[in-house]
C-alpha cells in the first residue's frame, strides 16, 4: 500500500534553494565504488522527491517510492543503504530530508557550474533549456568556432570564441563541460579540456575520449539508445 503524508505550508516551493558554487564545498570523503546504476536511480529517486515537497506531501514509504518508478522497495531500501540509514521503520522517509541528504550525495546542493563546447543545434537546445536550475545546475558559458556565433547569446548565456576557452574556464571555475562538437575534433577539445583542469565531460559526441583517470567521462549517445529500444520492440 502507498503511503504519502501532507503537510501545511506556506512558503512557495516553486523557487530553488540558494546555492553555493560546488568547487566551494569540501568534499574529501572516501569516494566507495558505487555502481553507476546507483547513482542514476538516485537521480530517479530526486526527481520523485521534488515532485513531493512541491506538492506538500511530508512522508514516503520504500513501497510507495520504489512504485512511483516501477522499482521495488527492496532495491529502494538497497541502493539508499550504501550511503547511510535513512527514514524510520514503519513510518518510511521524511521527504525533505530524505530530499536533502541526497542532494548532498549528489553535489547539487551546491551550484553545479556548466560550459558547454559547440554552439551548433544540440547545443544551443541545451543552452534555452530553462529546466537545469532547479536541479542546482547552472548553463555559464558556451563556446564555437563560429564567428556569427560569438559574441551573441542564447537563453541568456553567450558564446565565446575557442581561442578564449581555457582562461574562460579556469576564471569561471567550470565544474562540467558538456561536448557537442564534430566528432574529428573532440579529442583535441578534449584535451584543450584536461590542461584547463575540467574533471567531468558529459559527451555527446559518439567517439570514445582518451583522459586521464582523473577525468570523468559520462557518455550520452542517442543513436545507440534508440537501437536498443529497438530491440525491444521487434
Amino acid at each position: 500500500m502507498k503511503s504519502f503524508h501532507h503537510k501545511p505550508s506556506n512558503k512557495s516551493s516553486n523557487s530553488p534553494p540558494d546555492r553555493k558554487p560546488l568547487r566551494q564545498q569540501a568534499r574529501h570523503e572516501h569516494l566507495e565504488q558505487i555502481p553507476k546504476k546507483v547513482i542514476k536511480r538516485l537521480s530517479l529517486y530526486l526527481r520523485v522527491l521534488r515532485n513531493l515537497e512541491m506538492t506538500k506531501v511530508s512522508t514516503i514509504s520504500s513501497q510507495a517510492l520504489a512504485e512511483s518508478l516501477g522499482f521495488t522497495s527492496a532495491q529502494v531500501r538497497k541502493d539508499l543503504a550504501y550511503f547511510g540509514q535513512f527514514g524510520v521503520p514503519g513510518v518510511g522517509y521524511a521527504v525533505s530530508d530524505l530530499l536533502r541528504n541526497l542532494e548532498r550525495i549528489l553535489g547539487t546542493d551546491r551550484e553545479v557550474r556548466v560550459a558547454i563546447v559547440g554552439a551548433g543545434n544540440l547545443g544551443s537546445a541545451l543552452m534555452s533549456y530553462g529546466g537545469f536550475a532547479r536541479h542546482g545546475v547552472r548553463i555559464v558559458m558556451a563556446f564555437d568556432t563560429d564567428i556569427h556565433k560569438t559574441g551573441t547569446e542564447r537563453g541568456g548565456v553567450w558564446i565565446f570564441p575557442m581561442d578564449s576557452l581555457e582562461e574562460r574556464l579556469r576564471a569561471a571555475e567550470i565544474d562540467i563541460v558538456i561536448l557537442t562538437v564534430p566528432a574529428e575534433v573532440a579529442q583535441s577539445v578534449a584535451d584543450r579540456l584536461v590542461a584547463a583542469g575540467i574533471a567531468g565531460i558529459l559527451n555527446f559526441v559518439p567517439i570514445h575520449l582518451r583522459v586521464p583517470t582523473h577525468v570523468r567521462v559520462q557518455y550520452v549517445d542517442l543513436a545507440i539508445e534508440i537501437e536498443s529500444l529497438s530491440y525491444y520492440l521487434r
